[in-house]
């Protein structure tokens, strides 16, 4: 009886020094799987979001430049000969649109984006008056600051731009005033973002004294109004 109990004892020894050199005892490579299958949904989610935000902030500087551009284009328009004070005409204004087209490829901006241009000038009783408006892309948006003809009298209107904080054309010249609104599409958290629209404005004094009188037809050239 005693021989059998050490057989068994001498067993019981070989199989658990056999159990301790076995490689999966302490082997916590399962655990590692079931932390990390835990794990990657969350930074996933937090991957994508970063993307998402670097996205929309990409977008939005885009959107900025563009209307930077495109109101310092307006400004430099000067078509005309040495005897008379240059013009602006319809296709000149129809190149413009066309630059900011092309410096926002990839966006869409034709069709979920809207560019207006105007031309602040004083009226004859020296108050501001936006002489005249082009548009651009097919958003159904209209100015935050105003419309054509508005100041075309007297000194009420105060000039372009968020209250108190509002472009003035100076005597004798204009202020190419432009207005960017764009439709952001997301790229993953739409329902999350909801709908987000990014508008940017800009404004640039004309470079040279220019024909203020009107803006004048082309040839074959469809003037882009905005109505």
């Amino acid at each position: 009886m005693q021989q059998v109990k050490l057989y068994l004892r001498r067993t019981r020894m070989a199989i658990a020094r056999r159990v301790r050199r076995t490689p999966l005892v302490g082997d916590r490579r399962a655990s590692v799987m079931i932390e990390m299958a835990f794990c990657i949904p969350l930074l996933v989610l937090v991957g994508f979001g970063g993307l998402e935000m670097a996205n929309l902030t990409l977008v939005n500087t885009r959107i900025s430049q563009i209307a930077l551009s495109t109101a310092d284009n307006a400004s430099r328009i000067a078509v005309g000969s040495s005897l008379s004070l240059p013009r602006v005409r319809e296709i000149d204004i129809n190149e413009v649109f066309t630059g900011a087209e092309e410096q926002g490829r990839g966006l869409n901006l034709g069709a979920r984006g809207r560019i207006i241009l105007s031309s602040l000038e004083r009226n004859v009783e020296d108050g501001q008056w936006i002489h005249w408006q082009r548009c651009y892309g097919d958003l159904p948006v209209e100015s935050s600051y105003g419309d054509t003809g508005d100041g075309a009298t007297g000194e009420d209107f105060p000039g372009m731009g968020p209250a108190g904080q509002e472009v003035t054309a100076p005597p004798g010249s204009a202020v190419m005033f432009v207005e960017v609104v764009y439709q952001y599409e997301a790229l993953l958290y739409g329902r999350w973002l909801g709908p987000r629209t990014i508008r940017s404005r800009a404004a640039f004094n004309i470079r040279e004294g220019r024909d203020l009188s009107q803006v004048y037809p082309a040839a074959g050239v469809t003037a882009s109004t905005c109505t």
